[in-house]
């Protein structure tokens, strides 16, 4: 058994690396060019430049606005900085140091008058000499050297300078700078700003002297010479405590007028920006310039590679499942399809809005853009793959025919969940009937999305109508396309579309006429198996129509020897007692390959034939096996093994479950529930012990839901009926006197007999 395995597992190893490395390497590729391709193609701007109709022309025709942008008055943008800069306060400093230096060379020249030698090089008195003129200066030091003076000086003087100096005196109040909202006065001692809103009630310092002289008039207690000394004096040493900083006030003024915003006028798409015969406002203007450089740049790199990389991250659901896992690997010919419905709906859709683009009409253009097909494409797709690809389709699809369209998140939107809608409806679908009668709630679903995205984009009255239309337009057009659409893929790609699958259930077709006519016993099985693996594979959501069609076909293989298989000899003679355990052996193997080459010729499809390929997976045909080793030989296990591959998806690995569990269960006397049910989980957990299902992705959930469906249906199938008594005669057969109680034997399960249980292999393994 392990040399089976390894061989089988060595050849599949080989065959998935080549696989990888060659058919989807090339699909790969291919699908990044897709994406490459139109990424560029809705970068490509193939409009052709508005002309710029200068301020004051009439203009010769209607321009409207291909797209929403933000267009900036620099103009506009420039008056409200400057409005800035006149609102924001001049900043002033106010310093003591005026008051301190005047203390300072006051008190130095009162000391001075005071000492015997007052006249040293670089003394204040020296200094005030050199400011003064020379008699100015004899009339000064004479009225200092008067003890009287220095008190009022020192006293009564030099305080209210401070006080005056500390309330801040500019320089010359004509000059003060305001602005409307006053200025700022910096404490350069303290570090501390106020805000004052007016600079006219601040004296300059020709007012203070004014002041100052006005103060020394009225004090009774000095001369005529001694007030004029003074004045003298204050106006020699006073200077100016407010001082403008200019460099601060540019500072904060260019601060301020950055953070003003731009003047930005917001242009809608299908605005319409000006109108034929009328006259071009300055505003105008600038929004036709702004249209006019849009239009000038002939690819838009920046949404090239915005839409290849949006594409490539959608892409990834293509290849790994939610839960992070890899998912089921996706052949060349899937890559390619993929690759081809997407080039030819986004080519389709760019080439619609360049046809409506040159009519100018907005009206035109959005209801095309909701006519287009985009959820027939993801219907299309969805016969195919399964629920996670196809989902990704939709996103792919309905990313790059927004981009085409130049539509928003509302377009967007309505293509994803119109195509949602369509793969709920086509899934569902048991024959094409119901695909057209599907037409219905599909207008009403999406009319549904419509309204909402059109209420989102807050759509105009005059849009309503005319998209309204075209969405019911849509509908007949999607379903018209998968009708179109899903032979070509059945004849181009060779898919098994859910349609194929249909047409396959039919019992006229040929192949199951001959399998109905020639192994009535292979037909009755094949349909046990059919109603258990459609009720498992619903339960745990796999493709039930795959699933139940698959069963029906197998067993197909059998039709070369249908007399070697014990369903199809009703109790005669055992054809393989004369034949050796390696030729029965072969016989039993070789239904496989038979059945898969009927499958390719009759046209079941790739997902059929691999499904039969796989349902045996590389089990041994231990019957003849251990017949062999009884007999004395030395055989090979390989010799006696199935060819495989084990099952690779949930489907082929539902059939090779449901395949043993119905055999196998026709050995059971009394089948009641319960030796239904210990028989069910025998057979899955041998199995499941083989490694038969590693490379299926079927969880242990999914196998107690799978043994739970299996024993509904075989209950169902095994069911007791009892026997009708004969009025007339109590003893009569079929009477319930006269019905025989057989024993009960058995059954084959852990605890049965070793006869019972080398006859329950024999019966399982000859199938």
């Amino acid at each position: 058994m392990k040399a089976c395995l390894k061989k089988n597992s060595t050849l599949l190893g080989t065959t998935r690396m080549l696989r990888s490395t060659h058919q989807c390497g090339r699909g790969f590729v291919v699908l990044i060019l897709t994406f490459l391709t139109l990424a560029l193609l809705s970068g490509i701007n193939f409009e052709k430049r508005a002309r710029v109709y200068v301020s004051g022309e009439v203009a010769s025709r209607d321009v409207s606005a291909d797209r929403d942008m933000l267009v900036e008055d620099a103009q506009a943008t420039q008056a409200r900085r400057e409005q800035v800069l006149l609102l924001q306060p001049p900043v002033y400093d106010l310093s003591f140091t005026p008051y301190t230096q005047l203390h300072s060379r006051i008190m130095d020249l009162f000391q001075e008058l005071n000492e015997v030698d007052p006249l040293r090089k670089d003394s204040a008195l020296s200094q005030l000499m050199d400011e003064l003129t020379p008699s100015v200066a004899e009339e000064v030091i004479l009225q200092m050297t008067k003890p009287d003076v220095q008190d009022y000086v020192t006293q009564r003087l030099l305080p209210f300078i401070r006080e005056n100096l500390n309330a801040g005196i500019v320089a010359d109040i004509r000059t003060a700078r305001t602005g409307k909202s006053g200025a700022v006065i910096r404490n350069q001692d303290t570090g501390e700003e106020t805000l004052r809103t007016d600079l006219s009630g601040l004296p300059d310092v020709h007012s203070f002297l004014t002041e100052v002289s006005t103060r020394l008039r009225k004090d009774k207690d000095l001369t005529p010479g001694a007030r004029r000394a003074l004045n003298i004096l204050v106006s020699a040493l006073i200077s100016p405590s407010l001082s403008l900083n200019r460099e601060a006030t540019t500072l904060r003024g260019n601060a301020a007028a950055e953070s003003v915003e731009p003047v930005y006028h917001h242009l809608q798409k299908g605005e319409m920006v000006v109108r034929k015969g009328d006259r071009v406002s300055r505003e105008q203007q600038i929004k036709l310039q702004a249209i006019y450089n849009v239009a000038g740049e002939r690819v838009r790199w920046k949404s090239v590679l915005g839409a290849f990389g949006f594409s490539l991250l959608l892409a990834i659901g293509l290849f790994i499942a939610p839960s992070g896992k890899p998912g089921t690997p996706l052949r060349c010919k899937d890559l390619f399809l993929i690759a081809l419905v997407l080039l030819i709906f986004s080519i389709g859709a760019k080439a619609t809005y360049l046809l409506a683009a040159r009519t100018s009409d907005p009206v035109l253009l959005s209801s095309l853009a909701y006519a287009f097909p985009v959820a027939g494409a993801v219907g299309l797709v969805a016969l195919v793959f399964a629920a996670r690809r196809y989902c990704t389709m939709g996103l792919l699809l309905a990313f790059f025919c927004t981009l085409m369209f130049h539509g928003d998140i509302t377009l967007f939107l309505f293509y994803f969940l119109g195509g949602m809608l369509t793969t709920w409806l086509v899934t569902r679908a048991q024959n094409r009937q119901d695909v057209v009668w599907s037409i219905i709630p599909l207008t009403i679903g999406q009319t549904i999305i419509w309204a909402a995205s059109a209420g989102l984009a807050q759509a105009s009255l005059g849009d309503i109508v005319p998209q309204a239309v075209a969405v019911m337009t849509s509908s007949v057009i999607s379903l018209l396309t998968l009708f179109a659409l899903s032979p070509v893929l059945e004849l181009m790609f060779g898919y098994t579309t859910r349609f194929r699958l249909m047409e396959l259930m039919n019992l006229e077709q040929p192949l199951m006429q001959e399998i109905m006519v020639t192994m009535p016993g292979t037909y009755n099985h094949s349909l046990v198996v059919a109603n258990m693996v459609e009720a498992g594979a619903k339960a745990i959501g796999a493709n039930s129509l795959l699933c139940k069609v698959a069963a029906l076909y197998h067993d197909a293989g059998k039709l070369s020897h249908p007399e070697y298989f014990i369903e199809n000899q009703f109790g005669g003679k055992n054809k393989h007692d004369k034949l050796a355990p390696s030729m029965s052996a072969l016989i039993l193997i070789s239904h496989v390959k038979k059945g898969t080459e009927l499958a390719e010729a009759h046209g079941l499809g790739q997902e059929i034939l691999d499904i039969i390929r796989q349902h045996h997976g590389t089990r041994i045909i231990r019957y003849f096996y251990q017949k062999a080793l009884d007999m004395g030989e030395s055989p090979r296990e390989s010799d006696y093994c199935y060819p495989g591959p084990r099952p690779q998806t949930k489907e082929a690995a539902i059939l090779m479950l449901a395949d043993s569990v119905e055999a196998s269960s026709r050995t059971l006397s009394e089948p009641t529930p319960a030796r239904i049910k210990s028989h069910i989980d025998t057979i899955i957990k041998g199995i499941f012990s083989e490694g038969q299902l590693d490379e299926s992705e079927l969880t242990f959930k999914d196998l107690h839901k799978l043994s739970e469906n299996f024993l509904r249906i075989l209950t169902g199938i095994f069911h007791q009926r009892i026997a009708y008594p004969d009025s007339t005669n109590p003893k009569a057969p079929g009477s319930i006197q006269s019905a025989p109680q057989a024993p009960p034997k058995p059954v084959p399960c852990l605890k049965s007999t070793p006869k019972e249980v080398e006859e329950f292999q024999e019966t399982q393994l000859r199938r």
